[in-house]
């Protein structure tokens, strides 16, 4: 009876909060059909795995509400050749809806405790096709690139050079960037060795990326 109510409210999330995002391509939707939300939360909070909140998973980080995870994804559209860059592993979820469409996934994260849960969780799921790294990648990460796919997970006051340059022509990034209240979820597509195309999707604000670097956003 609890799994039957998990599907019924995960039913509920795509139709009431997700579909009316403009998130219709099939593929993702498929993938939020297919990885199970509820458990990449934290026990006391299943309840509310598909409510349109953001949900604490400790060290002071958070799930992103289902929307705007959706529309992460359609956004990148990952193919099943795809090497992919997650920069904030926080609860594995998103780790899992990347993994489910990609050939490899590598995903960083600066708290061990959250890498070291999130690897249990999806490894639990039978993802093998997952790196798990802990480090500070604020600034960028370089390790195995270049990438088809680079998302970053927190929000950055502007997008360090650093990951445009892990692009593979054709490569997508999906980056939140500029500052409270008001940031910009942007997709960016590197288009040659020197020129990018950039794509505001939406405004919206989430928790920034830990170590970030602000210098800049107060220059003149």
């Amino acid at each position: 009876m609890l799994e039957m109510n998990f599907e019924i409210a995960r039913h509920n999330m795509i139709e009431q909060q997700i579909r009316p995002w403009n998130v219709i391509d099939p593929v993702t939707l498929d993938a939020l059909n297919a990885v199970p939300r509820e458990n990449y939360v934290l026990d006391e909070m299943k309840e509310s795995a598909f409510s349109d909140v953001e949900l604490p998973i400790g060290h002071d980080q958070v799930m992103l509400f289902p929307k705007i995870e959706a529309k992460i994804l359609q956004s990148v559209q990952v193919q099943k050749t795809d090497n992919v860059l997650e920069i904030g592993t926080g609860s594995g979820y998103m780790t899992a809806l990347l993994a489910h469409l990609a050939d490899k996934v590598c995903t960083v994260e600066i708290h061990d405790q959250l890498s070291q849960q999130a690897q249990e969780k999806l490894t639990a799921e039978g993802f093998d096709n997952i790196t798990f790294v802990v480090d500070d990648a604020s600034k960028g990460f370089e390790q195995n690139a270049p990438y088809d796919v680079i998302v970053l997970t927190g929000s950055v006051p502007q997008l360090p050079e650093s990951f445009k340059q892990s692009l593979k022509k054709g490569g997508r990034l999906f980056a939140v960037i500029a500052t409270a209240p008001v940031m910009e979820a942007t997709l960016i597509t590197r288009v040659s060795s020197s020129q990018y195309a950039t794509e505001v999707l939406f405004e919206t604000e989430i928790p920034e990326l830990e170590n970030v670097d602000h210098a800049e956003a107060f220059t003149l």
